[in-house]
């Protein structure tokens, strides 16, 4: 592809011009965007500070939360600057780098997803060899595996992408994703349909089999325990179970919803702000309200910024007065 070609500018038609509902959306949107970087960044100071949280389990999250900044940084900041523009507009290059970081915020949220999972299903079914399975090599292979496949599937699509010629210049989205850019071209070629079944199997199919087939097992071995293990085992798998179903069913309906040709700005709205701000702002709330290893460490962190008594000042102390007769006076009385 020629360089310069990279630097046309794409129309983004789905922005209405300025008006009140642009600066309704730009406040919500400012809004959640401050709220998910700050949740986000305290659950990761949170687990870099308290020892109880180094954990492989809170490791996990700690990358979880930081894609989720990823993912929120990607869309969000062109959104709100769009919303304010007269004339929206993209260029062709910035719209594939925002195509691979959506791709890879989408993949790797899944694949951590699945790695959070397997070290459920090793905690429950295999509690004692749980130390000698997840080590923390094994962990650091887990994440360079989580990352690794993702990004380089996710690079070789955008790069495939780029190959096919434009013939439309307009992006009827609020961001770019890897459909809209191939809308875009004057054909489809096999080799991208084929590789684009490939990603679908290997990111998104693959990652939901393992958690299936995790839980199933969970589920087996805590249906034959007693009342007490039934419990501990749901409050440890009742986190990753929610985020896991809220995030696939926020991917499906943006997967759906981008396929449609027709839509409204309320509706474009909505999706951008389901795909890229509400997963990564529900993640550490539901770790933040479900676990209580995070409890308590929320606790110590505000226990530790409240502010206490110091001593009173010099002035201002009170000197204990002995009213004990004086040794003098004791022999002058005596």
């Amino acid at each position: 592809m020629n360089q310069s070609f990279l630097y046309t500018a794409l129309s983004l038609t789905a922005y209405s011009p300025p008006g009140l509902l642009n600066y309704v959306f730009f406040v919500l949107c400012l809004l959640l965007y401050v709220l998910t970087l700050c949740a986000n960044v305290l659950l990761i100071a949170l687990i870099l500070s308290d020892p109880n949280l180094l954990k492989p389990m809170y490791t996990f999250l700690l990358h979880l939360a930081l894609n989720g900044i990823v993912g929120s940084c990607a869309v969000c900041p062109k959104v709100m600057q769009s919303l304010l523009s007269r004339d929206p507009f993209m260029s062709y290059g910035g719209c594939l780098l925002q195509v691979l970081f959506v791709n890879v915020y989408g993949s790797c949220a899944y694949a951590i997803l699945a790695v959070m999972a397997y070290d459920r299903y090793i905690s429950i079914c295999k509690p004692l060899q749980y130390h000698t399975i997840i080590t923390p090599g094994r962990v650091r292979v887990l994440l360079a595996a989580a990352y690794l496949f993702p990004v380089g599937l996710s690079a070789v699509q955008v790069y495939l992408t780029s190959q096919l010629p434009l013939c439309r210049f307009a992006v009827n989205k609020m961001f770019c994703d890897n459909l809209v850019v191939v809308k875009l071209a004057c054909f489809s070629r096999d080799l991208d349909n084929a590789y684009g079944l490939f990603i679908i199997c290997s990111l998104a199919l693959f990652p939901l089999v393992c958690v299936l087939l995790s839980y199933m097992q969970i589920l087996s071995v805590s249906w034959r325990a007693s009342k007490a293990s039934q419990r501990k085992a749901l409050s440890t798998c009742a986190p990753h179970l929610i985020i896991f179903i809220n995030f696939s069913t926020i991917i499906l309906y943006s997967v759906l919803y981008n396929r449609r040709d027709s839509v409204s700005v309320l509706g474009n709205f909505l999706n951008s702000t389901l795909f890229a701000l509400l997963p990564p702002l529900f993640h550490p709330l539901v770790y933040g309200l479900r676990t209580k290893e995070i409890q308590r460490s929320i606790q110590k962190l505000l226990l530790a910024a409240t502010p206490r008594p110091g001593p009173a000042p010099p002035h201002l102390r009170v000197v204990p007065v002995d009213r004990s007769p004086h040794p003098a006076s004791r022999r002058l009385g005596s």
